[in-house]
C-alpha cells in the first residue's frame, strides 16, 4: 500500500469516529507514486517485499554507505587502518553542510572520522576519508564505482563520496540493499559503527539522526539521507532473535515519515509471512523509471513540502511519529568519544549549527529550498503517538 495511505490509516485511529466517514471519502482521491522500497533478510538475501525497487533515485547521504564499504575494503586489503590519520584539506573543509567544520590541516583517526561521518552525515569528513583512502576524490570515486559494479549494483553510479547533488549520481532501492547487505555480511566486526547513538568531543554531544536507534526494538543501523531531489531517504536495519532485516525507503516527505515507514516495514518483516522466493540476486528489473532519475524537488522543497513537514511536529518542535513501533528512548543515550588527534583544538571551526529541521537550516521554512545535502543534528527526541 502506498506510503501516504499507510500514514492516513494510522491517523484514522487518532481522530473522532464522527470524522471517519469524511476521511474515508477523501481516501479515494488519486494517490501519488508509491515510494520505492525494499525489505531483505540479510542471512538469506531473500527479498520479502519490494515496490519500484529499480526506479532510479538520487541517493543523497545514503551514498556514504558506499563510501564506508569502499573504505572497509581498503582496510581489509591492508592499504589503510583505523588508526590512519585523516587530514583535512582545503577541498574537504570546503564541502557544504552538514559538516564538522574542521580547518585544513587538522587531523583525526580514520576510526573517529567514520564515527562522526555516520552519526552526523558530515560531508567534509566523507570527502576527507575519500582523499585519504583513494589519494584524491576522483581516485576514490573510481573505487566506489568499481566496488558497486563488483557487487552487482548495475543501476548505480557515484560522482562523489558524500551524496551532494550532481548529474550522474543515482542508484535504486535494490542497489542500496545490495551494499547494505554486503556491509553486514562481509564486515560484521564493524557493525557497531552503524548503531551509534551519538558521539561527543568532550564538549558537545551529537545525537544520531536515525530515529530508530534506541527507539525501535532491535534497531542497529544504518543511514539516513536527504536532498531536495530525493526527499527523505532511509536504510534501516534491525536484529531480533538472531535474524537481521534491512529496509530501504526512498522519497518520503519528512524525517518523521521515513522513520515511520522504515519501522512499519521492518516490523512487518519480523511478524509476517511473505510469498515468493526472490533474492537480491534473482530479482529482475521491472517497472518504470529505469532510464531517468526521479526528481521530487517540487514536492519536497516548496511551500507544500514545508507544510507537510510542519504537520509532523508539535508546538514545541518535537517530531510526532505515527508508527506504534517507535517508542521513547528508555535510557540515557550512549555517546562514544570521538575528536581530533591530541594536541589540536577539539572544537569544530564553526561547522554548521543547524536548527532541528528536515535536512538543513531552511528545510522547514515554507517556500525556502534546502541548500545542501545531509541531515542535521540537535533533533529533538521524537514524540511517539499517544496510546488510545
Amino acid at each position: 500500500m502506498p506510503t501516504k495511505q499507510n500514514r492516513m490509516l494510522v491517523a484514522l485511529r487518532l481522530i473522532p469516529l464522527a470524522a471517519v466517514a469524511s476521511a474515508l471519502f477523501l481516501s479515494v482521491a488519486p494517490v501519488a507514486m508509491a515510494n520505492p522500497h525494499i525489505l531483505v533478510d540479510v542471512s538469506t538475501g531473500r527479498v520479502l517485499e519490494h515496490e519500484e525497487a529499480f526506479r532510479k533515485w538520487y541517493p543523497a547521504s545514503l551514498t556514504k554507505l558506499m563510501t564506508v564499504y569502499t573504505t572497509f575494503r581498503a582496510i581489509q586489503a591492508g592499504q589503510v587502518s583505523l588508526d590512519t590519520p585523516v587530514v583535512m584539506t582545503k577541498h574537504s573543509s570546503a564541502q557544504p553542510p552538514a559538516k564538522m567544520g574542521f580547518k585544513p590541516g587538522q587531523k583525526l583517526t580514520l576510526d573517529n572520522a567514520l564515527k562522526m561521518m555516520l552519526v552526523k552525515s558530515a560531508n567534509d569528513l566523507a570527502m576527507a576519508i575519500a582523499e585519504t583512502v583513494g589519494g584524491s576524490e576522483q581516485g576514490f570515486v573510481a573505487r566506489m564505482n568499481s566496488e558497486a559494479a563488483r557487487l552487482g549494483m548495475t543501476s548505480s553510479h557515484f560522482i562523489n563520496p558524500n551524496g551532494l547533488p550532481g548529474k550522474g549520481q543515482y542508484t535504486t532501492a535494490h542497489d542500496l540493499a545490495v551494499v547494505a547487505v554486503a556491509l553486514r555480511r562481509e564486515f560484521p566486526q564493524y557493525a557497531s559503527y552503524f548503531a551509534l547513538e551519538g558521539f561527543t568531543n568532550g564538549v558537545k554531544e551529537v545525537p544520531n539522526i536515525n530515529l530508530l536507534i534506541g527507539r525501535f526494538d532491535g534497531a542497529d543501523g544504518m543511514k539516513t539521507g536527504f536532498i531536495c531531489a530525493s526527499g527523505f531517504n532511509q536504510i534501516a536495519s534491525a536484529t531480533r532473535n538472531g535474524r537481521t532485516l534491512i529496509s530501504v525507503y526512498l522519497g518520503t516527505d519528512s524525517l518523521a515519515a521515513r522513520a515511520d515507514d522504515s519501522a512499519n516495514l521492518l516490523e512487518k518483516g519480523f511478524t509476517s509471512q511473505f510469498p515468493g522466493n526472490d533474492t537480491l540476486q534473482t530479482l529482475r528489473p521491472y517497472g518504470p523509471g529505469q532510464d531517468q532519475v526521479a526528481d521530487i524537488t517540487a514536492d519536497i522543497c516548496s511551500a507544500k513540502g514545508a507544510h507537510a513537514r510542519s504537520e509532523t511536529r508539535d508546538e514545541t518542535g518535537r517530531m510526532k511519529v505515527l508508527s506504534p513501533y517507535i517508542h521513547e528512548m528508555t535510557h540515557t543515550p550512549n555517546f562514544v568519544y570521538a575528536t581530533l588527534i591530541g594536541g589540536q583544538n577539539a572544537a569544530p571551526a564553526g561547522g554548521d549549527k543547524l536548527a532541528a529541521t528536515g535536512g538543513n537550516a531552511t528545510a522547514a521554512t515554507a517556500g525556502n529550498a534546502p541548500a545542501a545535502s545531509g541531515d542535521v543534528v540537535d533533533v529533538p527526541i521524537p514524540l511517539p503517538r499517544p496510546t488510545y
